[in-house]
């Protein structure tokens, strides 16, 4: 089985919660950004990473905006599932963005980055690193897989929504519009794309705002085909 959800932010808790312990040997957990567990290398999130590396599940995440890019790009790079990764332990991996997986026989989109709106009062290389912000050619990359693949997948995952979706989602909450070039690239693929249903986990919540679109938080959701 293959499930999707949102940001875990290095939460240790949520390892142990009852999502978790019903992940069975040979499913894939798919995360949604701000995994948050490759963040300083201390021993305690080794030791996490060397937990998640032997389960008899795999997990694999998107960047957010809090993930270590440094540690992660330091990990080889490989293919996984048709798609490029870094391999951060045996059954953990970090999705590269504008990359194209096949999981039990479903084709899934992937596309991290973000942009932190705290950036300001960050630390460059300490806590905050430009590589959050995908460049013009990743951003091409993920175009030109998308056309080679007849701009028709199963699911797109990614960490920030497209543009609309995002402003709607901050105008029903009251909070000011604070769309990116970033959200209006994923505005873009979601008008030219085929595709039957986006996740997202930027905005922390668990709601189907369109009805092909879904902020992820918490829930661990199905994929099926």
């Amino acid at each position: 089985m293959v499930y999707v959800t949102g940001d875990l932010h290095g939460d240790i808790d949520r390892l142990f919660d009852r999502n978790f312990s019903k992940l069975k040997s040979g499913d894939t957990l798919l995360i949604c950004g701000d995994f948050g567990f490759i963040w300083d290398g201390s021993k305690e999130e080794k030791e996490v990473i060397k937990y998640l590396s032997t389960r008899k599940y795999t997990v694999a995440f998107l960047d957010g905006t809090h993930d270590n890019f440094d540690l992660i790009y330091k990990c080889r790079q490989t293919v996984w599932k048709g798609g490029l990764v870094h391999r951060i332990g045996d059954n953990l991996y970090h999705l590269c963005r504008g990359q194209i997986y096949n999981i039990e026989g479903m084709s899934i989109f992937a596309f991290g980055g973000g942009e932190s709106l705290d950036k300001d009062m960050r630390v460059e290389q300490g806590n905050w690193w430009r590589q959050e912000n995908p460049t013009p050619s990743e951003m091409t990359e993920g175009a030109k897989t998308l056309d080679e693949a007849g701009r028709t997948v199963d699911f797109i995952l990614t960490h920030e929504p497209p543009a609309p979706v995002k402003s709607a989602m901050l105008l029903r909450r009251g909070e000011t519009d604070r769309v990116n070039k970033l959200n209006g690239y994923f505005d873009r693929i979601s008008r030219l794309a085929n595709y039957r249903h986006w996740y997202f986990g930027s905005l922390h919540e668990d709601r189907m705002i369109t009805p092909k679109h879904s902020c992820v938080f918490k829930k661990f959701i199905p994929l099926e085909k």
